[in-house]
């Protein structure tokens, strides 16, 4: 599985202005709406806000992957952020989260959305990907950066 293959490319932001949690889920959220990849947008945010509540999804290192199930999409769905200032995140490691990506899946998907959350985990791990990601000033070379390593790594 590649991240391409589920990361819609017109969710994609090289400038999130949130700055803190809820703002960065809602700003994701958003950016799935306008791309027409969900369709009740406060039922997800519930239900991400909820999955948060359960215990921080900015798993350290300037990384952060709010995700969850929801009955609005059909497949698995992603959205990409970047936050040149850094969010708030109540990370893991206590560090401000730069690089998000949101996952949603559909309810009854355990298999796909974990390939997915792992597939995200394994590339990010890599912190020469994590910086040239900040480094990125566009959305085409976001989706680039993340093609190739995409590629490289399959």
């Amino acid at each position: 599985m590649k991240i391409m293959d589920f990361l819609n490319q017109d969710a994609v932001t090289a400038d999130l202005q949130a700055k803190d949690k809820e703002e960065a889920i809602k700003e994701l959220v958003e950016l799935l709406a306008k791309a027409g990849a969900i369709k009740d947008k406060d039922k997800l945010l519930k239900i991400l806000l909820s999955r948060e509540a359960l215990g921080s999804t900015g798993i350290g290192q300037g990384v952060g992957i709010p995700h969850g199930k929801s009955d609005g999409v059909k497949e698995l769905v992603a959205a990409f952020a970047l936050s040149h200032k850094g969010v708030s995140f109540d990370s893991l490691d206590g560090e401000p989260v730069h690089i998000f990506f949101l996952l949603v899946a559909p309810q009854d998907s355990a298999g796909p959305h974990l390939k997915a959350l792992a597939r995200i985990s394994r590339l990010l791990k890599d912190r020469a990907f994590r910086e040239s990601l900040k480094q990125c000033k566009d959305e085409k070379s976001i989706l680039r950066l993340i093609e190739d390593e995409d590629t490289k790594r399959h």
